[in-house]
């Protein structure tokens, strides 16, 4: 798309009334977004990095508008943050009711009903068919820490195995769930002790179908660590940061069968695949799975900072009291806006448009990989879809070209992440309140940006 001329416009407040466009008045940053991401690059540590060139002033439906009035094309939700959209009239107006009343007591001192509902609503939608409690707290990571701490406390046990190419936070244990160093581990350790890794189902890297994989993870399980040893597995479904990596049939149920006859905690970091993201409202009910415990953040309260551990009864009262808590866990405000969340999950047909944005995704992916064998693979579900992009004859991974795709698309107005261990995918997040027409411009976008890439 040509730029448009570089004349003053009023910029949009946001909101349904947004204009659901691709619109480029400037080249990224424009003047206005370039004097903010001064003042960030003279107050903000580097270490606090960002991916689009832009300082943003309203977002909302499939678009993210900037301080210069260019609109951009939303593929990233905020890294699956606001999958209800950035800006939904639901959670806006129980924001604004529940700020009026009051923004924190802290739940620990003088409970409030809201926090009981939201524990309420996650114990009847999460996964299982059993007896649940959840605690409350601020983000993913915290989330995980504390599902460790609880497995710990329940099992008495202290080893706890992650999985390669998983990611679980940025905190001192979750670093050390986390696989990959760069770069959110290097240069910051020791980190915390009793930790190991297994190897990931990962099909299109390793050829071994789910129970396959599966039995290799348990062979290191006994072997390596002990059953007698070990409080809990972590793992995300289908893996975020690692690269949308989906296992194969079969990996998940076994791995979850294994832990119910050894007594250790199967625990699902659903933080980035909850709430409608994959077409279901958990991950977890693709593979027919039944977490002990789940963590859950991000899509939780369009855009407010909460999260879950959500679990077994018997497992979550584990804990004497004090021991699982926080002065923010809970807040009044995010709680109303989960609420709200919830309530368009459940209602307002977003999993039916999760469904229908992921046979758009692959549909389009699909298309562009008959035509350049550089992508790899396609993979995910729902409104949660990657493509790997690799070298046509070794399949070796080319994060050169995912970077080059990436920016390109980026520079011609359309958000778009890398992730991956080896950083060669492209993950596509768009918000489920984004239009057709617009997701399909996006795509185009990226099919342009991939076509003018070098060979």
């Amino acid at each position: 798309m040509a730029l448009l001329d570089t004349a003053a416009v009023a910029v949009p407040l946001g909101g349904p009334e947004l204009p659901q466009e691709r619109r480029l008045i400037t080249e990224l940053p424009g003047p206005r977004s370039a004097e903010i991401l001064a003042r960030k690059a003279q107050a903000v540590p580097a270490g606090v990095g960002h991916t689009v060139p832009v300082a943003t002033v309203a977002a909302g439906g499939g678009v993210v508008v900037d301080a210069d009035g260019n609109s951009l094309i939303d593929l990233g939700s905020g890294i699956a943050v606001t999958t209800v959209g950035n800006s939904h009239p639901k959670i806006a107006a129980a924001v604004a009711a529940q700020a009026a009343q009051f923004t924190h007591t802290c739940f620990m001192i003088s409970p409030y009903e809201s926090y009981i509902e939201v524990a309420e609503a996650l114990n009847r939608i999460t996964p299982g068919d059993f007896a649940k409690k959840s605690a409350l707290f601020n983000s993913g990571a915290e989330a995980v820490e504390n599902a460790i701490k609880i497995a710990r406390k329940h099992t008495g046990r202290q080893a706890v195995v992650a999985f390669d190419h998983g990611y679980h936070g940025r905190t001192n244990l979750t670093m050390a769930l986390t696989a990959k160093s760069m770069p959110y581990k290097s240069g910051f350790g020791p980190f915390a002790p009793e930790v190991y890794r297994a190897p990931m189902s990962y099909p299109f890297r390793d050829g071994l179908d789910g129970r396959e994989a599966a039995a290799r993870v348990i062979l290191q399980l006994e072997k390596q660590i002990g059953a007698d040893n070990l409080a809990a597995v972590i793992i995300e479904p289908i893996q975020g940061e690692g690269g949308f990596i989906v296992p194969a049939d079969g990996f998940l149920p076994a791995i979850v069968e294994w832990c119910r006859a050894h007594g250790v905690v199967f625990i699902a970091d659903e933080v980035q695949t909850g709430f409608a993201r994959t077409g279901h409202m958990f991950a977890s009910e693709i593979f027919g799975i039944e977490p002990d415990l789940i963590t859950t953040a991000k899509g939780i309260a369009g855009g407010l900072p909460l999260a879950a551990v959500t679990g077994r009864a018997e497992i979550m009262d584990a804990s004497h009291t004090g021991g699982l808590g926080g002065t923010y866990g809970g807040n009044p405000i995010a709680c109303a806006a989960a609420l709200a969340a919830i309530d368009v999950f459940e209602n307002d047909g977003v999993i039916e448009r999760a469904r229908e944005i992921g046979e758009i995704l692959t549909g389009r992916l699909a298309a562009m990989q008959e035509k350049d064998a550089r992508i790899g693979d396609i993979r995910g579900h729902g409104a949660m879809i990657a493509a790997e992009f690799v070298d046509p004859e070794t399949k070796a991974p080319d994060a050169a070209l995912t970077a080059a795709v990436a920016k390109a698309a980026i520079a011609q107005g359309v958000i778009v992440l890398t992730c991956g261990t080896y950083g060669n995918v492209i993950r596509f997040l768009p918000p489920l309140s984004i239009g057709d027409d617009l997701l399909n411009e996006g795509l185009d976008v990226v099919a342009d940006a991939l076509a003018s890439a070098a060979r």
